[in-house]
């Protein structure tokens, strides 16, 4: 489903080049589940960024359903993107001023889908994340879990093949952080590839693969044979 052949991401700091992303080979199949973990700066969110086409690589092909999306140009991407992979954050990256049902709805929107079937999805995603009684409250009226919950609800609203999270737990206390990682794999139950950036290696051993990226590489992969 994803593959990453030959993947560079290159920046220029103070003047400087930098290597984000060194010769990266990757293959994810539907259904996976994918921790990346490593230490800071070992280019594990450049990596969560290209995959989910907010980004573009410097140099190699990135093949998502056999088609290279690194030809696209940004609007076609962005339909990809829409279409095929959702995010989830750290900080939850909610919209302050909309209650948690718009904030959900909001892709479905975007998406041009028909007002009844967007209300109708909604609905049973406020159902399916036992967010019925929150649906008109703020994010700043929900707790950190009912937010991320909101945030997990609204990257599968369109469906997604691909869920991506970037640190989903990095602001939640243990036990909220638990429940919502129970609900990121739980859709992996639904054929949903779920690819997670972690720095805690007791979430990250959680996944059925493990990739350890160190200084922009990938150094070894865990989890399974390979």
């Amino acid at each position: 489903m994803i593959e990453f052949r030959q993947i560079n991401r290159n920046f220029l700091v103070g003047g400087q080049p930098v290597s984000a992303l060194r010769d990266i080979d990757l293959s994810i199949a539907a259904g996976d589940y994918v921790s990346i973990m490593g230490p800071s700066g070992s280019g594990k969110s450049t990596l969560l960024n290209l995959i989910g086409l907010l980004d573009r690589p410097s140099s190699g092909t990135y093949l998502l359903d056999g088609g290279d999306v690194t030809a696209l140009d940004d609007k076609e991407q962005a339909s990809v993107r829409s279409k095929k992979i959702g995010f989830v954050f750290q900080s939850f990256h909610l919209v302050p001023r909309l209650s948690a049902a718009m904030n959900i709805e909001l892709p479905l929107i975007l998406a041009g889908m028909p007002p009844a079937e967007r209300r109708a999805r909604v609905t049973e995603l406020l159902e399916n994340y036992g967010l019925t009684a929150r649906a008109d409250h703020r994010p700043d009226q929900l707790s950190g879990g009912q937010r991320q919950r909101v945030a997990i609800a609204r990257a599968t609203s369109m469906h997604p093949a691909v869920l991506l999270a970037d640190e989903p737990t990095g602001n939640l206390d243990q036990t909220t952080g638990k429940e919502v990682i129970a609900l990121l794999e739980g859709l992996t139950e639904q054929n949903v590839t779920l690819i997670m950036v972690t720095h805690d290696p007791a979430i990250g051993s959680r996944a059925t693969r493990q990739l350890h990226m160190v200084d922009g590489r990938i150094v070894s992969e865990t989890g399974r044979e390979t």
